[in-house]
């Protein structure tokens, strides 16, 4: 019911098409009382579902009775008029008399408002995503990001927990690190294409979220997932070597630049997780 609901049928309409589909052929009555429709809007339902071709009525001797359309040949149906109504929207919005305009960048206030224009942005990737996600938001956006996969998008995903083994969330070219932010939050990060980002952060009771095409704060979301991979390969094939190969100086530097004051210890933490 959910998911013709999504297609575009009402309550009704929903209940009707999936008691005709049980019932085979049934009279406004019978699909009232078994569908759990008020007898009082069932026959308008009803020719709607027809208006709509995915039932047929059949006029018999004893009353009009009706008959679902295959659920195959409705979702064929669907799709192709789906497919029709985004050409013609495509061709009327060419014809606008000025080219729309996007904000810069807009804010995302609910858990389920940045799920949604994650999977939106999932589903407009052309070429590559950059992710650095935690095991939640991996087990939600999982299809999406598998339906990517399959239709040649390059993945690369950094898990931030450096879960011990895959958890059918993270789908590419998978790198775990231990990178999660300290306490109950949650990071959701997204680059689609080097074009827009999204940024998103869970908290126990609250969630908010960045959606932008502005190329540094996109470039800089793109550094960090690659910048991370990039120190934990390091840290895994030369952190044991480079007290010897840094100077005193750049040793200072590097800690000045690292909250934690060593450098080093961070870069070598790196490393053994992506060993793990």
């Amino acid at each position: 019911l959910a998911l013709l609901g999504d297609l575009g049928f009402n309550d009704y309409e929903a209940k009707a098409y999936v008691g005709l589909v049980d019932a085979g052929e049934c009279n406004g009555y019978e699909l009232a009382k078994t569908a759990g429709i008020p007898r009082a809007n069932v026959y308008a339902v009803l020719e709607r579902l027809v208006a709509r071709g995915a039932a047929r009525r059949i006029d018999t001797p004893d009353g009009t009775r009706f008959t679902a359309i295959a659920p195959s040949r409705l979702l064929t149906h669907l799709q192709h008029q789906h497919q029709r109504t985004v050409a013609a929207a495509s061709e009327a919005m060419a014809k606008l008399g000025r080219s729309a305009t996007v904000a810069s960048a807009f804010n995302l206030r609910s858990r389920a408002e940045i799920l949604a224009h994650a999977v939106g942005e999932i589903d407009a990737a052309e070429k590559n995503l950059l992710v650095a996600i935690q095991p939640v938001e991996a087990a939600l956006l999982a299809t999406p990001l598998q339906h990517a996969r399959e239709r040649g998008v390059a993945i690369t995903t950094l898990c931030l927990e450096a879960c011990a083994k895959e958890c059918a969330g993270c789908q590419g070219q998978i790198h775990r690190l231990q990178m999660a932010p300290q306490g109950a939050a949650r990071w959701l990060l997204l680059v689609v294409d080097r074009r827009q980002v999204l940024l998103g952060q869970f908290d126990a009771g609250a969630a908010e979220g960045l959606v932008t095409a502005q190329r540094l704060v996109v470039e800089l979301a793109a550094a960090y997932i690659r910048q991370s991979l990039t120190l934990a390969l390091l840290g895994n094939e030369l952190a044991d070597r480079f007290d010897g190969l840094l100077s005193l100086q750049a040793r200072q530097l590097l800690n000045d630049f690292y909250p934690g004051g060593d450098f080093l210890a961070h870069l070598r933490s790196l490393g053994e997780t992506a060993s793990s």
